[in-house]
């Protein structure tokens, strides 16, 4: 597998001589200063791809060009968003970027109620809280109908949470839910989000997906002109939140897409953290089932809890066969060679990561992409697919 970084561009805290010391040799990145929804500059472009590869890397993945909301509930302007979108994937395949992540996430992207959650080794971890979402969706946002999607107990745990929260505590968990994220679109008050939550209600779940396999069908036969290849991202949580529907997050919900859009360019980006944090997913079985379609992965672990809630684990960690994922991607590599495709190598990135050591405190990081907790997690994928090399090729047993 081909390894790869996710980088920010240049204000991030990791510069690109980081990445190199890291190992990887792709850069994962995006016009973040132009993430409204326009058409990427031909300039700008070739600009970001020269400032990689004069530090002797290649910009191998495109993560991502913003999918607009008026894309995804097919309102407003949504017209001219897919026009720039499609001259966007042909401005970047033309300037040999070829692998375009995306995502179709309602509002948020993703989503967790905690970013500094302490570990037992006094490392800090992304983390979400069922009970806190419980807490902002029902007695904060005061979302109509909320208490149908929320089981007695959860109701009851998030009433007492709530009595017992200060005003700065309420203005933090909402920041964390709403008005933050690297490299989103743009930001949210409560009344905007909630104004948000009532178009997607109206939608549905079915006229979401309606609306995202439209989208897919006409962005495809784009990326098949131009050489490209499209890898969607799964929902983060893969599971409702806020009443938002949710059209990424289980097998079956692969299925529709690849039905509804059967063209090989149409694939998957493969992250075991997102798509894991349902217990209902088998992450292993996924990954042999559209292993012939995965174009992109994204490897990371989560910790469920009983309750739903979850944490971002080690990267070897958490509930998913971390090992048994990248095993089937190698044997799907394999296959590729045999078959003599283009795209043998599956480019990998060691998504998000625990906050550690002397990064801790820093300014600027982005929460989940400090450099020492993916470095961490990189040298342990690193492990797993030399040693599974060194067993097919039998220099060990």
């Amino acid at each position: 597998m081909f390894e790869t970084w996710r980088w920010f561009g240049p204000d991030d805290t990791v510069q690109l001589q980081h990445v190199k010391q890291a190992g990887a040799a792709g850069i994962v990145t995006a016009l973040h200063h132009l993430n409204q929804g326009q058409a990427w500059p031909e300039e700008e472009v070739l600009k970001r791809k020269r400032q990689i590869e004069d530090a002797g890397l290649v910009w191998s993945v495109v993560e991502s060009i913003a999918v607009a909301e008026d894309i995804k509930t097919r309102t407003g302007a949504f017209r001219e968003r897919i026009d720039d979108y499609k001259q966007s994937i042909r401005t970047v395949a033309h300037a040999g970027v070829t692998t375009i992540c995306y995502n179709f996430m309602a509002i948020t992207d993703w989503t967790r109620t905690d970013l500094m959650w302490r570990l037992p080794n006094g490392g800090y971890a992304l983390r979400l809280d069922i009970t806190d979402i419980a807490v902002y969706d029902l007695f904060i946002l005061r979302r109509p109908d909320a208490a149908a999607d929320h089981p007695p107990e959860r109701q009851k745990a998030a009433e007492e949470r709530f009595k017992n929260m200060s005003e700065s505590q309420i203005s933090a968990l909402e920041s964390v839910l709403i008005d933050w994220l690297p490299a989103r679109e743009f930001v949210y008050d409560r009344a905007a989000f909630q104004r948000m939550l009532d178009i997607y209600r109206d939608i549905g779940v079915e006229g979401v997906r309606s609306n995202m396999v439209a989208f897919v069908k006409e962005i495809t036969e784009v990326a098949r002109e131009e050489g490209a290849r499209l890898c969607i991202h799964p929902d983060d949580p893969a599971f409702p939140i806020f009443g938002m529907p949710r059209v990424m997050s289980s097998a079956d919900d692969v299925r529709k897409l690849f039905a509804a859009v059967p063209e090989p360019t149409c694939g998957l980006t493969l992250c075991t953290g997102s798509f894991g944090s349902n217990p209902a997913n088998n992450l292993v079985a996924m990954a042999d089932e559209f292993g012939p379609r995965v174009h992109f992965a994204h490897l990371r672990n989560t910790t469920r809890e009983p309750d739903g809630s979850f944490y971002e684990a080690d990267h070897l960690g958490g509930d998913t066969d971390m090992v048994g994922v990248v095993a089937s991607l190698m044997r799907e590599e394999e296959r590729r060679t045999d078959e003599e495709r283009a795209d043998a190598v599956i480019p990998m990135r060691p998504d998000h990561g625990h906050l550690l050591i002397d990064d801790i405190g820093k300014k600027g990081v982005n929460p989940g992409y400090s450099c020492i907790g993916r470095l961490k997690g990189l040298a342990e994928l690193r492990g797993v697919m030399r040693t599974i090399e060194a067993f097919r090729a039998g220099r060990i047993t």
